[in-house]
């Protein structure tokens, strides 16, 4: 000791002691805080990692069935689509001035 005090010698080394072990487990308690910090970030990581999977999971088989439901539906689509072209051409009247024509011929 540097200055003789009042106090027991026994006792202030035991306070000096105390003090140097708080200072020399402070760096073991900040790597475990750390290490704590990184696995608790890490376990986050891993589950928005699982829920983006399982998003796109679901994403992909509304796609395939989209897709599915598509090829199902062309001969009725494709149906649809020349029944309008033909509606909207003069095929309709082409087809009565012919009808009309051979009837014409017939009697």
């Amino acid at each position: 000791m540097a200055f003789p005090t009042a106090v027991n010698d026994q006792i202030t080394d035991a306070v000096t002691q105390t003090n140097v072990k708080v200072l020399g487990d402070a760096p073991a308690m900040a790597m475990g805080a750390i290490y704590q910090s990184l696995a608790h970030s890490t376990g986050i990581l891993y589950q928005n990692a699982t829920s983006a999977q399982q998003q796109l999971a679901i994403s992909a088989q509304a796609a395939t069935n989209q897709g599915v439901i598509q090829l199902y539906s062309v001969d009725t689509m494709a149906g649809a689509v020349a029944t309008s072209k033909v509606s909207q051409s003069d095929v309709p009247d082409t087809m009565l001035a012919l009808l009309t024509a051979l009837k014409a011929t017939r009697s």
